[in-house]
C-alpha cells in the first residue's frame, strides 16, 4: 500500500500555514477535500495533490445556541457548508462575520483556527 499524496496530518499542518490543499483524481479528474484514500468517483488511488484559493460562498449554515460541553462558553456560534470556488464544499466554523449577516450565497474565505494545538477549518468575510 502507497503513501497517500496528502494525509489528513499534512492536511491540518498546511491549513495551520493558511493553505488548503484539495487532491485530485489523476484517473477521472475528482477533486476531494479534506484527502480519501480512493476516489469517491472512479475507486482508484491516483492522487495528486491541488492548492485551493480558500474563497467561496455559504450554501447554509447553522447558528449553534446549545453547544457540547467544551463548547459551551462559546455560543452562539455558527458552522456552515462552503462552496469553494473550485466546486468542491466543506464545513467550518464562521467567525469575524455578525451572526445576524449571515446569508446564503455570503462570500468568504478560509481562515485556520487553533484551538488548545488543534487547527480547524473555519471561514470569514473576504
Amino acid at each position: 500500500m502507497t503513501e497517500p499524496v496528502v494525509t489528513q496530518q499534512k492536511f491540518f499542518e498546511q491549513a495551520r500555514q493558511g493553505q488548503l490543499t484539495a487532491v485530485r483524481c489523476g484517473r477521472c479528474g475528482a477533486l476531494a477535500i479534506p484527502p480519501k484514500q480512493f476516489c469517491p468517483e472512479c475507486s482508484q488511488r491516483a492522487w495528486e495533490p491541488t492548492s485551493l484559493s480558500g474563497r467561496g460562498t455559504i450554501a447554509s449554515y447553522t447558528v449553534i445556541r446549545v453547544a457540547p460541553r467544551g463548547h459551551a462558553g462559546e455560543v452562539p456560534y455558527a458552522i456552515a457548508a462552503v462552496q469553494l470556488e473550485e466546486g468542491v464544499s466543506m464545513l467550518g466554523r464562521v467567525v469575524d462575520i455578525p451572526l445576524e449577516t449571515l446569508a446564503v450565497g455570503l462570500p468568504v474565505r478560509f481562515r485556520p483556527l487553533t484551538y488548545n494545538g488543534q487547527t480547524t477549518v473555519g471561514f470569514g468575510p473576504r
